[in-house]
């Protein structure tokens, strides 16, 4: 059996998960100290967003030295503190694996810049320019040409993100073999899985051709030359040979805008991943037609979420495996962004704990989405740290002068800050996160949102969040269990049955702040497992729910 499919993973942010030495960024310490909190909500496993030594230009993501510990958040030794305690927990610990590229202060590209003959120079990749503009007309994810000038060398190198994260090239063996090393480095140590930061990208287009400009942009992101590109297998299974076949790991690709049989070939059998995170589902709220769909924000239809998982429920059952989230650290509060983050945000959470729980995949649950944790609205960009909201803010306002409040409200409802607030461990000064000034303001409901209050009600978001994780490792069905979607016509109500051996359950969920009564025939022998509200109204012929409601009922083996 292969264990995380029964697992519950815990995405954690170090930097704004608990600083326990005062400098305002968190720290392995604090996670360490945080262990028993954790386990308490029942999750295993562990994933941690980059600790390694960075220049910070994308929140770690920009890594220098692969084979250590940021001294901001603490030491090798206290990283092997934590491995010691989780495993004691029975709890496992997965690292991002950042390798599609490095910090431009890493030493290979320090030394790639020295001259076009240096050994280090192929570890990147380097074109020369087409009449004094850049090689293509490739855009970066964050705006402006994916192409930087270095005038030492009068090349430019490939980035496509920031210009401090040149891409490596991967069509060099030699670079692959220096990245199948670190990772035996960190699986010596103990480390029980990577999650593997942009896998997709890893293989480009060679040529580098130029794409046709999209939505009126100079540089548009060239995503069908540089995802899922031609030699993208080819490497992961030999990543997969000479690595992870003598490991019994996790192993979870992010890889943006993969489909439902991409997925199936990166994860079934002779694939190197244990699952893929999709996007599709996380792109429902965004206009596909404007110049920036990331910072749109259009209102959803949860007839496309219905089509989306049902799509990807079906094509994977006994193919490959799904990853179930509706957050991230790239990503908005799920609450605010697909429930209701004031007068129903305690319904609309654990109603989306519930689906999240109760799907095929494996549950990913973001710091403080157990609590409930909701967007911010800073009021000033000068409180806005991701470098995302920033070349945004300077390339629409500075720039072009575009209203600035229309700018930060793209920020308010999109930007990756929001996740990134500091977790709030209680009502004290700075939410319980720090002794001192945070590196990144606190959302000012921290004192009504917080882990304190939420552990000391019976009926808060935290305790949803436990009973669901304690009923899906309780009931194979939840875990084996085929997905077959009901009532898909239905504008409010999200039905579908999850049936394994002779075990069905029903989850029914009402994603409307209004209360609905529709037509679902309801079994006699259907008993009622777990439910979000008080005081369900039962019928055999119909259900009425309550605005944001959520039921998860069980027909026990031998029911009729």
């Amino acid at each position: 059996m292969d264990w995380w499919k029964e697992s519950v993973v815990y995405q954690i942010y170090p930097r704004s998960f608990l600083d326990t030495n005062g400098d305002g960024i968190g720290d392995l310490r604090g996670i360490l100290q945080k262990l028993d909190y954790l386990q308490t909500l029942g999750v295993d496993v562990i994933w941690l967003c980059p600790i390694y030594p960075s220049s910070q230009h994308d929140g770690g993501y920009d890594i220098t030295d692969y084979r250590n510990i940021a001294a901001e958040f603490g030491t090798l030794q206290d990283w092997q503190d934590l491995v010691a305690a989780m495993h004691t927990k029975n709890m496992k610990l997965v690292m991002d694996l950042v390798v599609n590229h490095t910090s431009d202060q890493h030493p290979w590209f320090v030394a790639s810049k020295q001259s076009k003959d240096n050994p280090h120079r192929n570890y990147y990749i380097w074109r020369e320019g087409q009449n004094e503009a850049p090689p293509s007309n490739w855009g970066s994810h964050f705006g402006g040409s994916a192409w930087k000038f270095d005038a030492q060398s009068g090349e430019y190198y490939l980035h496509l993100f920031s210009e401090h994260q040149p891409d490596l090239n991967w069509d060099n063996p030699a670079v692959r073999q220096e990245i199948f090393a670190m990772m035996r480095f960190w699986l010596e140590l103990g480390v029980d899985g990577f999650r593997m930061d942009t896998v997709n990208m890893f293989s480009k287009n060679s040529s580098f051709p130029d794409v046709i400009s999209r939505n009126g942009q100079a540089f548009p992101v060239a995503s069908e030359h540089f995802l899922n590109g031609p030699n993208l297998l080819e490497y992961l299974r030999e990543m997969k040979t000479q690595v992870l076949a003598d490991h019994d790991l996790m192993t979870v690709g992010e890889a943006p805008e993969v489909t439902p049989d991409q997925a199936i070939a990166l994860t079934q059998t002779h694939g190197a991943l244990s699952m893929v995170f999709g996007f599709e589902h996380m792109q429902i709220d965004s206009d596909p037609t404007a110049a920036m769909p990331k910072w749109t924000k259009v209102p959803w239809s949860l007839l496309k979420l219905k089509q989306i998982t049902n799509r990807w429920q079906q094509a994977m059952h006994n193919q490959g495996w799904n990853s179930i989230f509706l957050s991230s650290h790239d990503e908005p509060r799920l609450v605010s962004r697909f429930g209701n983050d004031t007068l129903h945000r305690v319904a609309s959470a654990k109603l989306l704990a519930t689906y999240l729980l109760t799907l095929q995949g494996t549950p990913y649950i973001f710091q403080g989405d157990e609590i409930g944790m909701t967007n911010v609205k800073f009021e000033s960009i000068n409180n806005y740290r991701d470098i995302d909201s920033l070349n945004l803010y300077h390339q629409e306002v500075l720039e072009r002068g575009c209203s600035e409040q229309e700018i930060l409200g793209m920020i308010h409802t999109k930007g990756r800050d929001n996740a990134r607030t500091p977790m709030q461990w209680n009502a004290s000064s700075s939410a319980g996160f720090t002794t001192r000034q945070p590196w990144i303001g606190v959302n000012p409901n921290y004192t009504q949102i917080n882990v304190e209050q939420s552990l000391s009600d019976p009926d808060s978001i935290f305790w949803h969040y436990q009973k669901l994780i304690a009923l899906r490792r309780e009931h194979p069905v939840f875990v084996h269990g085929c997905f077959e979607l009901l009532l898909p016509e239905h504008p409010t109500i999200f039905a579908y049955t999850r049936t394994h051996k002779l075990e069905q359950a029903l989850v029914v969920l009402n994603f409307c702040p209004n209360e609905t009564t529709f037509d679902l025939k309801l079994e006699a022998s259907f008993q009622l497992l777990i439910s979000n509200l008080p005081t369900p109204k039962i019928s055999t012929d119909s259900l009425t729910l309550q605005a944001y409601e959520a039921r998860v009922y069980l027909k026990p083996k031998g029911g009729d």
